[in-house]
């Protein structure tokens, strides 16, 4: 392994309250010492001046396919994209074919990812068997096999009784339930949100209700069980306050929500169709405020991509045969410092901690720091470097984003894994 020098960069680590211009050596795979003008022997040496070094990014709510859908996308190339997209630890949801319901899907994709990733993989288990909502799942030996959370994610389990039982066990083995939040009766059929645009195309729209109701529930089972709930994708103004009203009465809730929810609203499905077709929906401008709100004061801790990817052909199916979902690993960074933090809505630590140490935290896993002794997971970042989206150049397998063409300033420009450089767009000398 490599002793790795980076200098002279802003070295930011929000876990240890570290932000200033010095040096990180990483001996091997792990991360060895920080300082000023450090003086050490080693085999690179990467000039970060006027970059940020941040820990490694962790995106916990990442839709891989695999198994059952290599045509959309695989743990290579799904690991790619996201060390691409500065990404150096995913966690992969449970709406795979087979589902990951049993020990030996959860093996197979230690493997796979062992064999094949480019980023550090953790699986979640679903809660329900082939995610019928009826069958459960032996909750207890998924987590002990390596699952970091439960989630039946792309559907609501709507049996609070299920809910309120794997809550329970949550509170005794100390993992977050991740919570697709959609009253299934509300938004069958229904494509995107309910309101003037859906009316104006004549699309059956689904209205903040229908996540609003499902929050509203099952804050209440977390409260009276004592587990933990991880609210998935937050999208409405209803939800926000919903889940602050739970913070202040120290419900044990965490909650994540993504960059298209703070950045577009559903005026885009006007302009792009089905590639702007997304579940929870993209919603309007009042619930884009709120949720950047929610990401200033708290209320959101985490910033994920729910990346899903989807073939060119099943997009091409139109809004009301395509699958909903959209990709985002390569686009997650820029999104955030051009939308969230140099318009001043969000100070950049705070973007940083809602990538890094806080999802560690929530599902239980030694990333997303800088310290002495961690893993060399790191990520190194242009503030001021222009690009326009290009989703021909992406290394996921798909290409379906509403944010190509967007000019978007501030990206990824290397990624170290483990103390090997798995992506650079910058020199290092010998």
């Amino acid at each position: 392994m490599e002793r790795i020098l980076i200098k002279n960069g802003r070295v930011l680590d929000p876990k240890n309250s570290i932000d200033q211009i010095c040096d990180l050596y990483i001996d091997g795979k792990n991360i060895s010492r920080i300082g000023v003008d450090l003086s050490v022997s080693v085999d690179r040496v990467i000039e970060a001046k006027d970059l940020i070094v941040a820990p490694g990014l962790v995106d916990m709510h990442v839709h891989l396919r695999e198994p059952g859908f290599e045509y959309k996308e695989t743990i290579a190339t799904g690991t790619r994209s996201a060390v691409a997209g500065g990404v150096t630890t995913v966690a992969c949801m449970a709406n795979t074919q087979p589902t990951i319901d049993s020990l030996d899907v959860v093996e197979f994709i230690r493997l796979q990812a062992e064999e094949y990733g480019s980023a550090n993989v953790f699986p979640i288990g679903s809660i329900t068997k082939n995610l019928d909502g009826q069958s459960i799942t032996d909750w207890r030996s998924l987590i002990e096999a390596g699952a970091v959370a439960l989630s039946d994610d792309g559907k609501t389990v709507m049996d609070a009784s299920i809910m309120w039982n794997v809550l329970v066990l949550s509170a005794e083995m100390n993992f977050p339930v991740i919570d697709h939040c959609e009253e299934h009766n509300l938004t069958q059929g229904t494509v995107m949100n309910l309101g003037k645009i859906s009316q104006e195309l004549g699309l059956p729209g689904q209205p903040n209700a229908a996540e609003e109701i499902i929050i509203a529930r099952d804050l209440l089972l977390a409260e009276q069980t004592g587990g933990h709930i991880h609210i998935a994708h937050v999208s409405t103004e209803g939800g926000v306050d919903l889940i602050r009203w739970a913070k202040q009465r120290r419900i044990r809730v965490t909650a994540e929500s993504c960059p298209h929810h703070f950045t577009i609203t559903d005026t885009e499905v006007v302009n792009h169709g089905a590639k702007a077709k997304i579940h929870p929906p993209l919603r309007t401008q009042k619930d884009v405020k709120a949720i950047i709100q929610g990401l200033a004061e708290g209320i959101i801790d985490t910033i994920v991509t729910d990346h899903a990817p989807h073939a060119p052909f099943e997009k091409n199916r139109g809004m009301k045969e395509a699958p909903a979902g959209i990709i985002g690993l390569e686009t997650s960074v820029p999104l955030v410092l051009t939308q969230l933090v140099d318009t001043g809505k969000l100070k950049l630590n705070d973007a940083i901690a809602k990538m890094t140490h806080i999802p560690s935290e929530i599902l239980g896993i030694d990333r997303g720091t800088l310290s002495v002794g961690a893993v060399a997971d790191v990520t190194l970042i242009d503030p001021k470097k222009l690009q326009v989206v290009d989703s021909a150049q992406f290394e996921s397998k798909s290409r379906n984003t509403p944010f190509d063409g967007w000019k978007l300033k501030g990206w990824p420009v290397m990624t170290i894994r483990d103390g090997k450089i798995m992506m650079s767009k910058i020199k290092s000398n010998r």
